[in-house]
């Protein structure tokens, strides 16, 4: 037992595994980076895009240099600068005075060498950017002209260095300030001394400001925002010729060397392991006792991203949009018939985006999302209709509800895009959307037979034509032992209401119950149900010949089944609805008949057990249904304490020990079937008002 677990399981692993491979195999393509042959300067054969956004450091960095460097230095305006010129003006001009007031009377042969002696009284600085010249003029000047020479001074010098005057523009400013003393009304002589004057004492009045240079460029810098190459962007076209520049670009982004095809796998082989394990989540309920619902699954993903990947294969052909034609729903109609809801829709999503990648055609992207939405809605529509539309010839009405939903998506999808949309193209699109939902159904109802055929699979359609009361097993359970038929009615009503409380598969539960007692057709009046105005058989024969045909009704039933091909299933549920059940009625028979010990197992059916939850809830309808049936007067209190003892001796005698249902799951089953039996003998109940009513009427009558 535990080397056939660890077998199972070993397939299953590798069943996961080729399904992986598979998914990454075939997107490999779709997400390989393309092999570049780029040399630096040498004409690109082909159009090169980004693979990646990253930041080139170095170009920031050069331009933030440029910015920096193109921002002046910052010169600072002194206007203290001009006063003090002016001082340095008046100061010439008092020292002036001071020497005629000492020197009063002193005729102008006599000034000689006044420089010097003016020396003591004026600034340093005056005497050694003044020429002797300057001085012995001013000297020889009467009161008068000094006065308007110094005033006039004083306002040119004050009119020029009110604004700026640089280191570069001092000799324009000079000329322009000696260009205001023209029209002094004083001697030509006096007019060059004050030009003299004038141009020294205009000086540079603005000074280097290093904090201020630095906040600026650093200002600067702060406006130049980091040089990227964003993804997507052509870095060289087909024809260009690759210079430095375009070269370090295609460097900086890793397609010059082997590191940029490495993420790319990595990436996919990661959303490959998220998917698989999704899947592994949602088929875990069938894990448990084979590896053929695997199989099934692994080939219809298989199939259904093959046909998507056939399909992209044309779309490179310059065919525009072609991935709206491809069938994918058909994968998830084939897993809700074949599997469940759960995994069709999960199937679905990992469907949806294996299409995005193998549809994607954008450098910009990983997926195509609006092929990704249009794959899944269109799935998630067939299985939603499928959910309530469970006969064979009702899934080419699936494929044009499918139909419908794809054109609802398209037009949302274009809309979304850009709002624009021809009549070429409404024509174009609602052709491939159409045909992709018919396209899905019929591939579905082409291939569906040959899953159920080669893996025995029972589906929901199966099962509704099993259904069928125009079957000819159902037909011949009908006319040959129509008690039983009308009893496997009753009891497929109970089974399924019982299985569908618990989740477990309510049709199948329905349809087995049809055909469980298929093995009563060979011998239809040795079963009570079938004796209509009859003498029982069962009076004339011995115990242990009435075992012997009440017990092969089980058996019988099972090869009846085998040899019309009926699903394993149903085959199953005529061995086990009775177990190994004991035949208490013609054992307590043959103890008195008998004068020695008879062992219990000889009057035991043979089996086996019932192995799965709908077997076992059969077999506890098949006994409850028979049981209530023959209750005189039924009432709720008797059928709920019917049930449970039903139920109980069950459980006692090991009947449910090889299937899994919980005992929260029989509590459930119990007060399904009550509820079930309630509802068809309701009229026959009499509950314990009424019989209080009844009767009080009695005695008022009486």
């Amino acid at each position: 037992m535990m080397e056939q677990l660890n077998k199972l399981k070993f397939i299953q692993i590798g069943l996961y595994a080729l399904l992986g491979v598979f998914l990454f195999s075939i997107m490999y393509n779709n997400v390989k980076p393309e092999e570049l042959d780029l040399r630096k300067f040498t004409i690109s054969k082909q159009t090169v895009y980004s693979p990646i956004t990253i930041e080139d450091k170095e170009s920031t960095e050069k331009k933030r240099e440029e910015a920096k460097e193109s921002v002046a230095d910052v010169y600072t305006l002194k206007t203290e600068y001009a006063q003090n010129r002016i001082d340095l003006v008046e100061a010439i001009f008092n020292a002036v005075d001071d020497f005629k007031k000492q020197n009063k009377g002193i005729t102008d042969e006599e000034i000689v060498d006044v420089k010097s002696q003016l020396k003591e009284t004026m600034p340093k600085e005056a005497s050694r950017g003044l020429s002797e010249d300057v001085f012995e003029t001013l000297v020889k000047t009467d009161k008068e002209q000094l006065s308007a020479a110094k005033d006039t001074i004083i306002t040119a010098i004050h009119q020029t260095m009110k604004n700026r005057v640089t280191v570069q523009d001092i000799s324009d400013k000079r000329k322009d300030t000696a260009n205001q003393l023209m029209y002094a009304n004083v001697d030509d002589n006096v007019k060059e001394a004050m030009r003299a004057i004038a141009e020294f004492a205009v000086v540079p009045n603005v000074v280097y400001d290093p904090n201020k240079t630095k906040e600026n460029r650093q200002e600067a810098v702060e406006k130049i925002d980091p040089v990227r190459i964003k993804q997507g962007q052509i870095l060289v076209e087909e024809g260009q010729l690759i210079t430095s520049d375009i070269y370090h670009q295609l460097q900086l982004v890793g397609l010059l060397d082997n590191k940029h095809l490495i993420p790319p796998f990595v990436g996919l082989g990661l959303l490959v392991v998220i998917m698989i394990s999704a899947i592994v989540y949602y088929l875990k309920e069938f894990h448990q006792k084979t590896y053929q619902p695997l199989v099934l699954y692994v080939i219809v993903m298989m199939i259904t991203i093959t046909i998507i990947k056939l399909v992209s294969l044309f779309q490179e052909q310059e065919i525009s949009d072609l991935g709206y034609l491809a069938p994918v729903a058909t994968g998830g109609l084939l897993l809700r018939l074949l599997l469940n809801e759960k995994v069709a829709v999960i199937s679905s999503i990992v469907v949806a985006i294996c299409g995005s990648i193998i549809f994607n055609q954008e450098v910009t992207n990983v997926f195509n999302m609006p092929m990704a939405l249009y794959f899944l809605i269109s799935s998630i529509a067939g299985i939603l209709f499928i959910n309530h539309q469970q006969r064979r010839s009702q899934i080419l009405q699936a494929g044009l509800f499918i139909a419908f939903m794809n054109i609802v998506a398209i037009f949302a999808i274009v809309f979304l895009k850009n709002g624009q949309i021809d009549n070429m193209e409404i024509g174009y699109y609602s052709l491939m959307a159409v045909s992709s939902g018919i396209i899905s159904s019929v591939l579905t109802i082409g291939i569906l037979p040959f899953f159920e055929a080669g893996f025995g699979i029972l589906s929901s359609i199966k099962l509704i034509e099993l259904s069928n009361p125009n079957h000819p097993l159902l037909r011949k359970i009908l006319t040959e032992t129509p008690g039983t038929y009308h009893h496997s009615v009753m009891v497929a009503n109970l089974a399924e209401a019982a299985c569908e409380a618990i989740g477990a598969n309510g049709l199948l539960a329905r349809v087995g119950s049809y055909y469980h007692d298929i093995g009563k057709t060979r011998r239809p009046h040795y079963f009570i149900e079938n004796q209509m105005n009859i003498k029982n058989p069962h009076d004339r024969l011995p115990p242990e010949v009435s075992k012997n045909i009440i017990i092969a009704h089980a058996v019988d039933g099972a090869d009846i089944l085998r040899k019309h091909k009926f699903p394993r299933e149903f085959v199953d549920i005529a061995r086990e609805h009775h177990g190994t059940t004991l035949l208490k009625f013609f054992y307590y028979k043959a103890v008195e008949k008998s004068e020695k010990e008879i062992p219990e197992c000889e009057y035991r059916y043979p089996g086996p057990k019932a192995q799965t939850k709908e077997s076992a809830i059969i077999g506890i309808a098949d006994s409850v249904e028979a049981a209530v049936r023959s209750m005189s007067n039924p009432t709720p209190e008797k059928i709920e304490n019917l049930v449970s003892n039903i139920i109980k001796d069950r459980l006692q005698d090991g009947q449910l020990n090889e299937c899994d249902l919980t005992l929260r799951e029989l509590g459930t089953v119990s007060k399904a079937l009550c509820e079930t039996l309630n509802g068809i003998f309701h009229s026959r109940i009499e509950y314990p008002d009424m019989k209080k009513e009844k009767e009080n009427e009695d005695d008022s009558s009486s």
